[in-house]
């Protein structure tokens, strides 16, 4: 299957207008405008009867302990995990593109509900479980929401935008599901998959 994106060139950075934050005139980090990117897919093969996407960056750090903190830095050999941006699955087979914005057009303080929408059912995002305990931006984090890493990271941060055409017509998944969830769902179902990637920083000395 091949996957693009209009908005980068794939493997190269993306812009700030699909990033939560930004960097700030002072300080270290500003709010975006948080627009999920215009996506296109074609080749699904025979037999495709559901799309699914994910967008995960795998370059997130694993402690948190120098994380946005004055005066660290976060090195660049700490393990780093999965951080899931975008979960999206039961894509009807007649949708073969989305519309930049269609997904997210803004921050919304709290989260975006998932659920079902015209273009599939949205699972939560990893924003879900960094903002839990903020009583400004506690909430559950449905869609798209963009990058927004460390401001002290030394490394860059990779997004990966995947497509899978699947065998079935609908995921077996529980009411609240994330990334690690609809990989298992998939497993035995996928026929076909793409990706894209972009590159993301927020440290000024680190650039993507």
């Amino acid at each position: 299957m091949k996957l693009s994106i209009d908005g980068w060139e794939n493997g190269h950075e993306i812009p700030g207008k699909f990033a939560f934050g930004i960097p700030a005139e002072e300080g270290h980090v500003a709010l975006s405008t948080n627009k999920s990117p215009a996506l296109a897919w074609s080749d699904a093969p025979e037999g495709t009867r559901s799309f699914a996407i994910i967008c995960h960056d795998p370059d997130v750090p694993s402690s948190g302990e120098d994380v946005n903190q004055e005066g660290k830095t976060v090195p660049a050999d700490l393990p780093r995990i999965d951080f899931y941006h975008w979960v999206m699955v039961n894509i009807p087979t007649d949708y073969s593109s989305l519309a930049e914005g269609e997904v997210s057009d803004g921050i919304t303080a709290k989260g975006k509900p998932p659920g079902a929408k015209p273009y599939g059912v949205t699972g939560l995002n990893n924003f879900t479980d960094w903002f839990a305990g903020d009583p400004e931006m506690g909430g559950s984090y449905g869609g798209y929401d963009g990058p927004c890493p460390p401001w002290n990271d030394s490394i860059v941060h990779h997004y990966h935008f995947t497509i899978y055409a699947l065998d079935v017509e609908k995921l077996d998944l529980p009411g609240d599901f994330g990334g690690p969830e609809v990989l298992a769902a998939m497993e035995g179902h996928v026929l076909a998959s793409g990706s894209y990637v972009g590159t993301y920083s927020l440290n000024p000395d680190v650039p993507a």
